[in-house]
């Protein structure tokens, strides 16, 4: 992928971020994250899209994340794109925030959406198969998952940007910070031996199966561009569910599997150990035990460990062995809890732990990628234990 910047970038834009400040420099330190985060809008957006919701009812559904989330700024844009569309009496109610009375499709669309929105783990497969029933293709329904995770990503990123702006240069330590020096203890008789998985509260770090709730793609009635995505995704893509799912909408998937692997694989900044415990956390908020059990794995397999992981497992707030990382879990549960309420304050305690702007954007992109990845894997199907 290119480098080059698009000509107008959304998140930019949205989060007030000049070209010369020296957050527009550290975001663009990750030049794949903000193309591909770009090009995701891009494709979600995209009146021309095949097999998707309308325009109409795509932007309705985001405007409705941004209102439910308290996003003022993710509002305004969502509603200044619709002002260019024709809507129907029913879709000006749904933009009010009234009940688009007569439009049961809609009605099935932003209901779904405003669970995943507010409580992921409700969206359950009698949830999603709401949508089928309102007259959704699976293409469509794909779409709208993809919308509905992308949109919780994006103002995540907006507002943890926003943050930093408003941190600027303040590295005084503040009353969460001096919190955070209190360290809970896990004696080690009460841990797994290693190599044996964690397993507190119904999550657990063995590896788990996953199965679609929605008809998977049929390999033998795949487009070029289906077959193309599959094989650039995953090496076991093609016998996986959730990426068959997804290549309902192959230009979509292309642009999010580019951005999560830039957000946890991309050198330098937060080490990969704290981009995969923030993706534990932020998994064990929303109640994703698939992402869970993925990432607390990943987590003691770069470290060794798993006394965090079970700390996590059992209560996230005030999980963390160390001061560094109780505030790498306290900013995850605050970005993932109350994105509208994410300001200068929640970045305090990472900024006094020591941890670089750069270290603090790569930790808000991992928060943001599993509000997006946990919204999939929750509302699309569910994980499968060991026989």
């Amino acid at each position: 992928m290119s480098s080059s910047l698009p000509v107008a970038d959304l998140i930019d834009t949205l989060a007030a971020l000049p070209a010369g400040s020296a957050v527009f420099a550290v975001r663009h330190q990750r030049d794949k994250v903000v193309a591909a985060t770009q090009g995701s809008y891009d494709s979600i957006f995209d009146p021309a899209l095949s097999g998707a919701p309308s325009l109409a009812e795509r932007l309705l559904a985001a405007h409705d994340i941004a209102r439910l989330a308290g996003s003022a700024v993710l509002q305004a844009h969502y509603r200044e794109r619709l002002q260019t569309l024709p809507l129907t009496s029913a879709q000006q109610a749904a933009q009010g925030g009234q009940p688009p009375n007569g439009d049961p499709r809609l009605q099935a669309i932003l209901g779904f959406t405003r669970t995943l929105t507010e409580r992921p783990v409700e969206g359950d497969q009698a949830a999603l198969l709401q949508l089928p029933a309102a007259g959704l293709t699976t293409p469509e329904v794909v779409a709208l998952a993809q919308l509905i995770a992308f949109v919780a990503y994006q103002l995540r990123v907006v507002a943890g940007l926003q943050a930093l702006v408003e941190l600027g240069d303040d590295i005084h330590s503040t009353p969460a910070a001096a919190a955070a020096a209190e360290a809970p203890f896990v004696h080690p008789a009460d841990l797994p031996k290693p190599g044996e998985p964690v397993r507190v509260n119904g999550y657990t770090s063995e590896t788990l199966d996953w199965k679609a709730w929605l008809p998977v793609l049929a390999l033998d009635q795949a487009t070029p561009a289906q077959l193309a995505v599959l094989e650039s995704s995953h090496p076991k893509a093609k016998t996986s569910d959730y990426y068959r799912v997804l290549a309902h909408q192959p230009r979509i998937l292309e642009e999010r599997s580019i951005v999560f692997n830039a957000i946890m694989y991309a050198p330098g900044g937060l080490s990969r150990a704290e981009r995969e415990l923030a993706s534990a956390v932020v998994s064990r908020v929303n109640g994703c035990v698939y992402c869970a059990s993925v990432h607390a794995q990943r987590f003691e397999q770069l470290t060794k460990r798993n006394d965090v992981i079970y700390q996590v497992f059992t209560e996230p707030q005030g999980a963390g062995t160390t001061a560094r990382e109780r505030a790498i879990v306290q900013l995850s549960i605050a970005l993932t809890t109350h994105p509208a309420q994410f300001g200068a304050v929640q970045l305090q305690a990472v900024r006094a732990a020591g941890l670089s702007n750069l270290e603090v954007l790569d930790l808000v992109h991992a928060v943001a990628i599993f509000a997006w990845a946990n919204r999939l894997m929750l509302n699309l199907g569910e994980p499968i234990f060991p026989g």
